[in-house]
Protein backbone atom coordinates (compact mmCIF):
# COMPACT_ATOMS: atom_id res chain seq x y z
CA UNK A 1 0.00 0.00 0.00
CA UNK A 2 1.64 3.57 -1.03
CA UNK A 3 1.71 6.60 1.19
CA UNK A 4 -0.97 8.27 -0.58
CA UNK A 5 -3.46 5.49 0.05
CA UNK A 6 -2.26 5.14 3.86
CA UNK A 7 -2.94 8.57 4.21
CA UNK A 8 -6.64 8.64 2.71
CA UNK A 9 -7.35 5.37 4.79
CA UNK A 10 -6.01 7.51 7.74
CA UNK A 11 -8.22 10.09 6.86
CA UNK A 12 -10.82 8.24 6.21
CA UNK A 13 -10.80 6.64 9.48
CA UNK A 14 -10.55 10.37 11.18
CA UNK A 15 -13.61 11.51 9.18
CA UNK A 16 -15.73 8.71 10.59
CA UNK A 17 -14.09 8.82 14.45
CA UNK A 18 -14.97 12.79 13.93
CA UNK A 19 -18.19 14.57 14.71
CA UNK A 20 -19.49 15.41 10.98
CA UNK A 21 -20.46 19.06 12.06
CA UNK A 22 -17.72 22.21 12.26
CA UNK A 23 -19.53 22.56 15.57
CA UNK A 24 -18.83 19.24 17.02
CA UNK A 25 -15.62 19.03 16.20
CA UNK A 26 -14.69 22.02 17.88
CA UNK A 27 -16.56 21.09 20.90
CA UNK A 28 -15.07 17.71 20.81
CA UNK A 29 -11.58 18.55 20.53
CA UNK A 30 -11.69 21.18 23.38
CA UNK A 31 -13.43 19.05 25.56
CA UNK A 32 -10.94 16.20 24.66
CA UNK A 33 -8.40 18.69 24.85
CA UNK A 34 -9.46 20.14 28.27
CA UNK A 35 -10.05 16.18 29.23
CA UNK A 36 -6.69 15.89 28.78
CA UNK A 37 -4.80 18.35 30.28
CA UNK A 38 -6.89 17.97 33.50
CA UNK A 39 -5.73 14.23 33.68
CA UNK A 40 -1.76 15.05 32.92
CA UNK A 41 -2.14 17.72 35.55
CA UNK A 42 -4.29 15.61 37.83
CA UNK A 43 -1.67 12.77 37.56
CA UNK A 44 1.30 14.92 38.07
CA UNK A 45 -0.37 16.92 40.96
CA UNK A 46 -1.28 13.23 42.29
CA UNK A 47 2.25 11.84 42.27
CA UNK A 48 3.79 15.57 43.93
CA UNK A 49 1.50 15.16 46.22
CA UNK A 50 1.72 11.31 47.04
CA UNK A 51 5.64 11.47 47.29
CA UNK A 52 5.61 14.55 49.82
CA UNK A 53 2.81 12.60 51.50
CA UNK A 54 5.09 9.64 52.04
CA UNK A 55 8.08 11.52 53.06
CA UNK A 56 6.65 13.80 55.59
CA UNK A 57 4.62 10.94 56.97
CA UNK A 58 8.13 9.02 56.74
CA UNK A 59 9.45 11.80 59.10
CA UNK A 60 6.92 11.52 61.33
CA UNK A 61 7.30 7.95 62.27
CA UNK A 62 10.74 8.35 62.85
CA UNK A 63 10.78 10.89 65.12
CA UNK A 64 7.58 8.96 67.00
CA UNK A 65 9.58 5.93 66.77
CA UNK A 66 12.66 7.84 68.09
CA UNK A 67 10.04 9.44 71.37
CA UNK A 68 8.32 5.92 71.78
CA UNK A 69 12.03 3.98 71.99
CA UNK A 70 13.11 7.18 74.24
CA UNK A 71 10.14 5.61 76.85
CA UNK A 72 10.77 2.27 76.42
CA UNK A 73 14.65 2.68 77.34
CA UNK A 74 13.36 4.77 80.25
CA UNK A 75 10.17 2.33 81.70
CA UNK A 76 12.56 -0.67 81.46
CA UNK A 77 15.51 1.09 83.22
CA UNK A 78 13.24 1.67 86.01
CA UNK A 79 12.77 -0.80 88.79
CA UNK A 80 9.01 -2.81 88.52
CA UNK A 81 7.65 -1.28 91.63
CA UNK A 82 7.97 2.07 90.33
CA UNK A 83 6.72 1.32 86.94
CA UNK A 84 2.83 1.42 87.79
CA UNK A 85 3.36 5.01 90.03
CA UNK A 86 5.24 6.52 87.57
CA UNK A 87 2.28 5.66 84.62
CA UNK A 88 -0.54 6.85 87.12
CA UNK A 89 1.04 10.00 87.39
CA UNK A 90 1.55 10.61 83.59
CA UNK A 91 -1.87 9.56 83.31
CA UNK A 92 -3.21 12.11 85.56
CA UNK A 93 -0.62 15.11 84.80
CA UNK A 94 -1.00 14.56 81.53
CA UNK A 95 2.32 14.91 80.59
CA UNK A 96 3.73 12.40 77.85
CA UNK A 97 2.31 12.44 74.54
CA UNK A 98 2.02 8.21 74.27
CA UNK A 99 -0.89 6.65 76.42
CA UNK A 100 0.93 4.48 78.21
CA UNK A 101 -0.12 0.95 79.74
CA UNK A 102 1.87 -2.40 81.20
CA UNK A 103 -0.28 -5.55 80.37
CA UNK A 104 0.61 -9.42 80.94
CA UNK A 105 0.81 -10.49 77.07
CA UNK A 106 0.22 -8.70 74.10
CA UNK A 107 -2.98 -6.88 72.99
CA UNK A 108 -4.60 -8.31 69.83
CA UNK A 109 -5.39 -5.06 67.21
CA UNK A 110 -6.84 -4.95 63.75
CA UNK A 111 -4.79 -2.82 61.51
CA UNK A 112 -6.10 0.03 59.07
CA UNK A 113 -6.82 -0.98 55.63
CA UNK A 114 -3.48 -1.49 53.32
CA UNK A 115 -2.08 1.51 51.95
CA UNK A 116 1.25 3.09 50.72
CA UNK A 117 1.62 5.54 53.41
CA UNK A 118 0.17 2.90 56.55
CA UNK A 119 3.07 0.80 55.45
CA UNK A 120 5.02 3.33 55.13
CA UNK A 121 4.33 4.80 58.55
CA UNK A 122 4.92 1.57 60.00
CA UNK A 123 8.02 0.08 58.26
CA UNK A 124 9.45 3.03 59.43
CA UNK A 125 8.72 2.66 63.08
CA UNK A 126 9.77 -0.79 63.32
CA UNK A 127 13.11 0.27 61.50
CA UNK A 128 13.52 3.15 63.68
CA UNK A 129 12.82 0.86 66.86
CA UNK A 130 15.32 -1.57 65.88
CA UNK A 131 18.18 0.87 65.54
CA UNK A 132 17.32 2.19 69.05
CA UNK A 133 16.44 0.29 71.24
CA UNK A 134 18.69 -3.03 72.90
CA UNK A 135 19.80 -5.68 69.95
CA UNK A 136 16.65 -8.10 70.25
CA UNK A 137 14.33 -6.81 71.47
CA UNK A 138 11.36 -7.74 69.69
CA UNK A 139 8.55 -4.27 69.01
CA UNK A 140 5.44 -5.20 67.79
CA UNK A 141 3.92 -2.10 66.05
CA UNK A 142 0.49 -1.75 64.25
CA UNK A 143 -1.55 1.41 63.05
CA UNK A 144 -5.12 0.93 64.00
CA UNK A 145 -8.55 2.78 64.09
CA UNK A 146 -9.64 3.82 67.87
CA UNK A 147 -12.98 2.34 67.37
CA UNK A 148 -12.87 -0.81 68.73
CA UNK A 149 -8.89 -0.78 70.13
CA UNK A 150 -8.46 -2.75 73.15
CA UNK A 151 -4.94 -1.03 75.28
CA UNK A 152 -5.59 -3.39 78.51
CA UNK A 153 -5.00 -6.72 79.49
CA UNK A 154 -8.70 -7.39 80.69
CA UNK A 155 -10.00 -5.51 77.03
CA UNK A 156 -10.90 -2.50 78.24
CA UNK A 157 -11.09 0.15 74.78
CA UNK A 158 -10.29 4.01 74.37
CA UNK A 159 -13.79 4.90 74.88
CA UNK A 160 -13.99 3.71 77.94
CA UNK A 161 -10.89 4.93 80.00
CA UNK A 162 -10.93 8.25 81.78
CA UNK A 163 -10.92 10.99 79.24
CA UNK A 164 -8.21 12.77 80.82
CA UNK A 165 -5.95 9.35 80.35
CA UNK A 166 -6.49 9.37 76.38
CA UNK A 167 -7.03 13.30 75.87
CA UNK A 168 -3.57 14.38 75.53
CA UNK A 169 -1.74 11.20 73.41
CA UNK A 170 -4.41 10.52 71.09
CA UNK A 171 -7.10 12.70 69.05
CA UNK A 172 -10.54 11.12 69.30
CA UNK A 173 -12.05 14.33 68.15
CA UNK A 174 -13.85 16.05 66.25
CA UNK A 175 -12.78 13.45 64.30
CA UNK A 176 -11.25 9.90 64.30
CA UNK A 177 -7.42 9.72 63.57
CA UNK A 178 -5.31 6.59 63.04
CA UNK A 179 -3.29 5.50 66.30
CA UNK A 180 0.09 3.88 66.17
CA UNK A 181 0.24 1.25 68.74
CA UNK A 182 3.96 -0.35 70.17
CA UNK A 183 4.17 -3.14 72.08
CA UNK A 184 7.49 -3.89 73.16
CA UNK A 185 8.21 -7.34 75.85
CA UNK A 186 9.39 -5.81 79.39
CA UNK A 187 12.25 -8.28 80.75
CA UNK A 188 11.21 -8.62 83.85
CA UNK A 189 8.10 -9.94 82.28
CA UNK A 190 4.74 -8.48 81.05
CA UNK A 191 4.43 -5.80 77.66
CA UNK A 192 4.53 -2.39 77.64
CA UNK A 193 1.65 -0.58 75.15
CA UNK A 194 2.66 2.75 73.92
CA UNK A 195 0.00 4.14 71.54
CA UNK A 196 -0.56 7.99 70.46
CA UNK A 197 -1.55 9.70 67.19
CA UNK A 198 1.61 10.93 64.78
CA UNK A 199 2.17 14.78 64.51
CA UNK A 200 0.26 14.75 61.46
CA UNK A 201 -3.05 13.15 62.34
CA UNK A 202 -4.53 13.12 59.83
CA UNK A 203 -2.02 11.78 57.02
CA UNK A 204 -3.97 8.99 55.86
CA UNK A 205 -6.30 11.60 53.92
CA UNK A 206 -3.35 12.32 51.34
CA UNK A 207 -3.46 8.83 50.64
CA UNK A 208 -6.27 9.78 47.97
CA UNK A 209 -5.76 12.95 46.70
CA UNK A 210 -8.70 12.84 43.85
CA UNK A 211 -11.27 14.09 46.59
CA UNK A 212 -15.01 14.72 46.15
CA UNK A 213 -13.99 18.82 46.25
CA UNK A 214 -11.32 18.56 44.12
CA UNK A 215 -13.44 16.40 41.25
CA UNK A 216 -16.82 18.64 42.02
CA UNK A 217 -13.81 21.25 41.08
CA UNK A 218 -12.74 19.52 37.97
CA UNK A 219 -16.09 18.88 36.85
CA UNK A 220 -16.53 23.02 37.40
CA UNK A 221 -13.98 23.83 35.22
CA UNK A 222 -15.00 21.27 32.24
CA UNK A 223 -18.80 22.55 32.66
CA UNK A 224 -17.24 25.90 31.88
CA UNK A 225 -15.00 25.40 29.39
CA UNK A 226 -17.50 23.86 27.62
CA UNK A 227 -20.07 26.42 27.98
CA UNK A 228 -17.45 28.90 26.61
CA UNK A 229 -16.98 25.95 23.58
CA UNK A 230 -20.75 26.06 22.98
CA UNK A 231 -20.64 29.90 22.52
CA UNK A 232 -17.25 29.82 20.51
CA UNK A 233 -18.66 27.46 18.31
CA UNK A 234 -21.99 28.49 17.40
CA UNK A 235 -19.94 32.31 16.75
CA UNK A 236 -17.77 30.47 14.54
CA UNK A 237 -20.39 28.39 12.70
CA UNK A 238 -23.80 30.60 12.15
CA UNK A 239 -21.68 32.56 9.58
CA UNK A 240 -20.85 29.88 7.56
CA UNK A 241 -24.21 28.55 8.40
CA UNK A 242 -25.48 32.18 6.98
CA UNK A 243 -22.76 31.58 3.41
CA UNK A 244 -23.80 28.11 3.33
CA UNK A 245 -27.46 29.08 2.98
CA UNK A 246 -26.41 32.09 0.74
CA UNK A 247 -24.96 29.98 -1.67
CA UNK A 248 -27.75 27.37 -2.03
CA UNK A 249 -30.08 30.24 -2.52
CA UNK A 250 -27.92 31.28 -5.36
CA UNK A 251 -26.94 28.08 -7.19
CA UNK A 252 -31.18 27.48 -7.38
CA UNK A 253 -30.89 30.89 -9.03
CA UNK A 254 -34.35 31.45 -6.24
CA UNK A 255 -32.96 34.23 -3.77
CA UNK A 256 -29.67 35.29 -4.05
CA UNK A 257 -28.77 36.92 -0.74
CA UNK A 258 -26.03 39.23 0.28
CA UNK A 259 -24.11 37.81 3.50
CA UNK A 260 -23.49 40.53 6.19
CA UNK A 261 -19.90 40.92 6.53
CA UNK A 262 -19.10 43.41 8.95
CA UNK A 263 -19.14 41.30 11.86
CA UNK A 264 -17.23 38.02 12.74
CA UNK A 265 -13.46 37.29 13.21
CA UNK A 266 -11.26 39.15 10.44
CA UNK A 267 -11.89 35.88 8.33
CA UNK A 268 -14.94 35.45 8.33
CA UNK A 269 -15.45 38.80 7.37
CA UNK A 270 -12.97 38.55 4.15
CA UNK A 271 -14.85 34.60 3.03
CA UNK A 272 -18.17 36.89 3.25
CA UNK A 273 -17.07 39.58 1.35
CA UNK A 274 -14.74 37.21 -1.08
CA UNK A 275 -18.32 35.20 -1.56
CA UNK A 276 -20.26 38.62 -1.99
CA UNK A 277 -18.08 39.66 -5.11
CA UNK A 278 -18.16 36.28 -6.50
CA UNK A 279 -21.94 36.04 -6.44
CA UNK A 280 -21.85 39.53 -7.53
CA UNK A 281 -19.54 38.33 -10.44
CA UNK A 282 -21.31 35.34 -11.63
CA UNK A 283 -25.33 37.09 -11.74
CA UNK A 284 -23.68 39.71 -14.15
CA UNK A 285 -21.88 37.28 -15.76
CA UNK A 286 -25.38 35.22 -16.29
CA UNK A 287 -27.21 38.07 -17.07
CA UNK A 288 -25.10 39.29 -19.68
CA UNK A 289 -24.49 35.89 -21.42
CA UNK A 290 -29.07 35.68 -21.20
CA UNK A 291 -28.93 39.38 -22.94
CA UNK A 292 -26.56 38.20 -25.34
CA UNK A 293 -28.41 34.78 -26.09
CA UNK A 294 -31.66 36.07 -26.17
CA UNK A 295 -30.31 39.56 -28.67
CA UNK A 296 -28.88 36.71 -31.07
CA UNK A 297 -31.65 34.27 -31.29
CA UNK A 298 -34.12 36.83 -31.53
CA UNK A 299 -32.25 38.88 -34.39
CA UNK A 300 -31.95 36.05 -36.52
CA UNK A 301 -35.77 35.86 -37.17
CA UNK A 302 -35.54 38.67 -38.94
CA UNK A 303 -32.79 37.60 -41.57
CA UNK A 304 -34.52 33.88 -41.51
CA UNK A 305 -37.69 35.36 -42.85
CA UNK A 306 -36.25 37.56 -45.50
CA UNK A 307 -34.07 34.47 -46.71
CA UNK A 308 -37.44 32.64 -47.00
CA UNK A 309 -39.44 35.45 -49.25
CA UNK A 310 -36.85 34.85 -51.63
CA UNK A 311 -36.77 31.67 -51.93
CA UNK A 312 -39.84 31.91 -52.82
CA UNK A 313 -38.19 33.40 -55.92
CA UNK A 314 -36.71 30.54 -57.10
CA UNK A 315 -37.54 28.92 -60.39
CA UNK A 316 -35.91 25.55 -59.42
CA UNK A 317 -38.79 23.48 -57.28
CA UNK A 318 -36.29 21.14 -55.69
CA UNK A 319 -33.58 24.05 -55.04
CA UNK A 320 -36.42 26.10 -53.17
CA UNK A 321 -37.36 22.95 -51.34
CA UNK A 322 -34.12 22.65 -50.03
CA UNK A 323 -33.75 25.86 -48.78
CA UNK A 324 -37.15 25.56 -46.91
CA UNK A 325 -35.95 22.77 -45.06
CA UNK A 326 -32.84 24.12 -43.93
CA UNK A 327 -34.76 27.49 -42.92
CA UNK A 328 -37.17 25.99 -41.28
CA UNK A 329 -34.57 23.72 -39.44
CA UNK A 330 -32.72 26.55 -38.76
CA UNK A 331 -35.91 28.12 -37.46
CA UNK A 332 -36.56 25.44 -34.92
CA UNK A 333 -33.26 25.60 -33.55
CA UNK A 334 -33.17 29.99 -33.08
CA UNK A 335 -36.60 28.96 -31.54
CA UNK A 336 -35.73 26.65 -29.25
CA UNK A 337 -32.72 28.58 -28.25
CA UNK A 338 -34.42 31.37 -27.49
CA UNK A 339 -37.12 29.23 -25.42
CA UNK A 340 -34.37 27.63 -23.45
CA UNK A 341 -32.78 30.83 -22.19
CA UNK A 342 -36.74 31.68 -20.81
CA UNK A 343 -37.21 27.97 -19.13
CA UNK A 344 -33.59 28.84 -17.49
CA UNK A 345 -33.85 32.20 -16.59
CA UNK A 346 -37.60 31.94 -14.94
CA UNK A 347 -37.91 35.02 -12.62
CA UNK A 348 -41.04 34.09 -10.65
CA UNK A 349 -41.50 33.72 -6.89
CA UNK A 350 -41.07 30.48 -4.71
CA UNK A 351 -44.37 29.11 -3.67
CA UNK A 352 -46.14 25.24 -2.43
CA UNK A 353 -46.32 23.32 -5.36
CA UNK A 354 -48.69 20.32 -5.02
CA UNK A 355 -47.16 17.60 -6.99
CA UNK A 356 -50.55 15.44 -7.42
CA UNK A 357 -52.63 18.35 -8.59
CA UNK A 358 -49.28 19.59 -11.11
CA UNK A 359 -49.33 16.06 -12.63
CA UNK A 360 -53.15 16.44 -13.07
CA UNK A 361 -53.10 19.57 -15.13
CA UNK A 362 -50.25 18.23 -17.03
CA UNK A 363 -51.45 14.75 -18.16
CA UNK A 364 -54.88 16.28 -18.96
CA UNK A 365 -54.60 16.41 -22.39
CA UNK A 366 -53.35 13.70 -23.16
CA UNK A 367 -56.48 11.55 -21.83
CA UNK A 368 -58.60 13.47 -23.68
CA UNK A 369 -56.77 12.35 -26.46
CA UNK A 370 -56.72 9.15 -25.95
CA UNK A 371 -53.30 8.24 -23.91
CA UNK A 372 -53.21 5.60 -21.49
CA UNK A 373 -50.99 7.41 -18.07
CA UNK A 374 -51.57 5.48 -14.91
CA UNK A 375 -50.65 8.00 -12.12
CA UNK A 376 -50.02 7.31 -8.60
CA UNK A 377 -48.86 10.22 -6.85
CA UNK A 378 -50.07 11.06 -2.86
CA UNK A 379 -50.78 14.79 -1.64
CA UNK A 380 -47.27 15.82 -1.50
CA UNK A 381 -45.85 19.55 -1.31
CA UNK A 382 -42.48 20.69 -2.51
CA UNK A 383 -41.25 24.44 -2.41
CA UNK A 384 -40.47 26.07 -5.89
CA UNK A 385 -41.33 28.41 -8.88
CA UNK A 386 -44.84 26.94 -10.44
CA UNK A 387 -44.08 27.47 -14.00
CA UNK A 388 -40.46 26.61 -14.02
CA UNK A 389 -41.51 23.22 -12.32
CA UNK A 390 -44.38 22.73 -14.94
CA UNK A 391 -42.33 23.49 -17.45
CA UNK A 392 -39.75 20.61 -16.47
CA UNK A 393 -42.06 18.15 -15.49
CA UNK A 394 -44.29 19.15 -18.71
CA UNK A 395 -40.90 18.60 -21.05
CA UNK A 396 -40.41 15.14 -19.37
CA UNK A 397 -44.58 14.04 -19.59
CA UNK A 398 -44.23 15.06 -23.40
CA UNK A 399 -40.97 12.92 -23.89
CA UNK A 400 -42.79 9.95 -22.36
CA UNK A 401 -45.93 9.91 -24.49
CA UNK A 402 -44.18 11.02 -28.02
CA UNK A 403 -41.65 8.19 -27.66
CA UNK A 404 -43.28 6.06 -25.25
CA UNK A 405 -46.04 4.39 -27.46
CA UNK A 406 -48.64 7.12 -25.82
CA UNK A 407 -48.72 4.66 -22.49
CA UNK A 408 -47.24 6.31 -19.28
CA UNK A 409 -47.33 5.70 -15.57
CA UNK A 410 -46.21 8.58 -13.09
CA UNK A 411 -45.69 7.52 -9.31
CA UNK A 412 -44.19 9.59 -6.60
CA UNK A 413 -43.15 8.90 -2.68
CA UNK A 414 -41.88 10.92 0.32
CA UNK A 415 -39.26 10.36 2.41
CA UNK A 416 -37.40 12.39 4.99
CA UNK A 417 -35.01 13.89 2.94
CA UNK A 418 -37.38 14.79 -0.40
CA UNK A 419 -39.71 13.27 -3.17
CA UNK A 420 -38.97 10.73 -5.93
CA UNK A 421 -40.94 10.87 -9.06
CA UNK A 422 -41.05 8.24 -11.31
CA UNK A 423 -42.13 8.20 -15.40
CA UNK A 424 -42.30 5.06 -16.63
CA UNK A 425 -42.94 4.65 -20.75
CA UNK A 426 -43.56 1.73 -22.88
CA UNK A 427 -40.88 2.76 -25.84
CA UNK A 428 -37.53 1.50 -26.63
CA UNK A 429 -35.54 2.80 -24.01
CA UNK A 430 -32.24 4.12 -24.43
CA UNK A 431 -28.70 2.95 -25.08
CA UNK A 432 -26.50 2.88 -21.88
CA UNK A 433 -23.75 5.49 -23.65
CA UNK A 434 -26.44 8.03 -24.49
CA UNK A 435 -28.52 8.36 -21.02
CA UNK A 436 -25.98 11.36 -20.56
CA UNK A 437 -25.83 12.20 -24.29
CA UNK A 438 -29.41 12.93 -24.16
CA UNK A 439 -29.62 15.65 -22.21
CA UNK A 440 -26.78 17.63 -24.50
CA UNK A 441 -28.46 20.53 -26.15
CA UNK A 442 -29.82 19.42 -29.65
CA UNK A 443 -28.87 15.94 -29.07
CA UNK A 444 -31.84 13.77 -31.03
CA UNK A 445 -31.48 10.09 -31.10
CA UNK A 446 -32.10 7.87 -34.24
CA UNK A 447 -35.88 6.41 -32.82
CA UNK A 448 -36.85 10.15 -31.43
CA UNK A 449 -36.04 11.11 -35.22
CA UNK A 450 -38.45 8.59 -36.64
CA UNK A 451 -40.88 9.07 -33.87
CA UNK A 452 -41.29 12.97 -34.52
CA UNK A 453 -39.83 15.41 -36.99
CA UNK A 454 -40.10 18.11 -34.34
CA UNK A 455 -38.54 19.37 -31.65
CA UNK A 456 -35.05 20.48 -31.24
CA UNK A 457 -33.29 18.27 -28.69
CA UNK A 458 -33.78 20.76 -25.59
CA UNK A 459 -36.75 19.66 -23.72
CA UNK A 460 -34.57 17.24 -21.43
CA UNK A 461 -31.77 19.90 -20.67
CA UNK A 462 -33.90 22.60 -19.51
CA UNK A 463 -35.78 19.90 -17.55
CA UNK A 464 -32.48 18.91 -15.73
CA UNK A 465 -31.71 22.51 -15.83
CA UNK A 466 -34.73 23.53 -13.69
CA UNK A 467 -34.73 20.57 -11.43
CA UNK A 468 -30.83 21.07 -10.38
CA UNK A 469 -32.22 25.10 -9.66
CA UNK A 470 -34.48 23.17 -7.44
CA UNK A 471 -31.95 21.54 -5.43
CA UNK A 472 -32.76 17.86 -7.12
CA UNK A 473 -32.11 16.27 -10.52
CA UNK A 474 -32.83 13.67 -13.04
CA UNK A 475 -31.87 10.71 -14.02
CA UNK A 476 -32.88 8.11 -17.16
CA UNK A 477 -32.45 4.55 -16.26
CA UNK A 478 -34.28 1.58 -18.99
CA UNK A 479 -36.76 -0.81 -17.23
CA UNK A 480 -36.18 -4.63 -16.53
CA UNK A 481 -39.43 -4.99 -18.50
CA UNK A 482 -39.03 -2.53 -21.24
CA UNK A 483 -39.09 0.78 -21.42
CA UNK A 484 -37.49 4.09 -19.99
CA UNK A 485 -37.75 5.59 -16.49
CA UNK A 486 -37.21 9.36 -15.73
CA UNK A 487 -36.46 9.31 -11.62
CA UNK A 488 -37.16 13.22 -10.37
CA UNK A 489 -35.32 13.97 -7.33
CA UNK A 490 -36.29 16.92 -5.74
CA UNK A 491 -36.23 18.09 -1.51
CA UNK A 492 -39.31 18.64 0.42
CA UNK A 493 -40.06 22.33 1.34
Amino acid sequence: MSDGDARRRAAGWLDRLLPATLRGRIMGVMVVGVLLSQLLGSAIWTWQLRDTARKDAAEAARQTAVSAAAAVRFLRDLPGQYRPLLIDQLRQMGGTRFFVAINRQHVPVQPVEDSLLARTVVGQVRGTLQSELPQGLPADVTLAWPEGLSVTGDGRSLRELPENWVVAPMLLRPRRAPILVIQVDLDSGGCLLLAATLPDPYFLDAANPLTRDRLLLQGATLLTVLLLVVVVARTVTRPLQRITDAAAAFGSAMHPNHVPDETGTVELRRTARAFNDMQARIQRFVEDRERLFASISHDLKTPITRLKLRTELLDDDALRADFHEDLDELDVMVKGALQSVKDSAVHENVADVRLDRLVERLTTPALSAGARVTIAVPPITVRGKPLALKRALGNLVDNGLRYGGQHLEIAAEADGAGVTLTLRDHGPGLPESSREEIFEPYVRLAHGRESSRDGSGLGLGIARGILREHGGDVRLDNHPQGGLVATVRLPLG
